[in-house]
């Protein structure tokens, strides 16, 4: 994994580079502590009954709480080397608790902002671990100098 505090390795923040994949369990525990943080104890992501009632084959995780990991993904991997400036995700199919989710993609456009800095298109998305793609999104890197 590369240090947030050196420079990027050659070809890192190329067109065609890819995101490290960022993975994470589904779950109660999950599901919990983000529903602990932002006061959202919401019954189809607490009990498996109203989630059947909503037509899910039990409790479904929180569409927000994907979004953040894809935030920690595009975070980790850029590290102080940048800002993100941009993050968007359509949810296509939920989370179950017994998913496993990564978060992974590509650097699809590299371009120099007005001001001299780099700016960087992403290309995201979660998947399961079917390799089902569950939520694809889109990303904007702003690169510090240098990088």
């Amino acid at each position: 994994m590369t240090d947030a505090t050196t420079e990027a390795p050659a070809g890192e923040f190329e067109v065609g580079a890819a995101i490290p994949p960022f993975t994470r369990p589904a779950g109660f525990h999950a599901w919990n502590r983000y529903a602990a943080v932002n006061y959202e104890f919401v019954d189809i992501h607490m009990d498996d009954e109203a989630g059947r009632a909503a037509g899910m084959p039990g409790a479904i995780g929180m569409g927000n709480l994907i979004w953040a990991w894809m935030h920690c993904a595009v975070e980790q991997w850029v590290g102080d080397r940048g800002l993100l400036e941009h993050l968007e995700c359509r949810f296509k199919q939920p989370a179950l608790k017994t998913d496993t989710i990564t978060i992974t993609g590509t650097v699809t456009g590299r371009s120099t902002a007005d001001d001299g800095s780099t700016l960087l298109e992403l290309e995201l998305w979660s998947e399961n671990q079917t390799g089902t793609r569950t939520a694809p999104g889109t990303a904007r890197v702003r690169l510090h100098p240098g990088n």
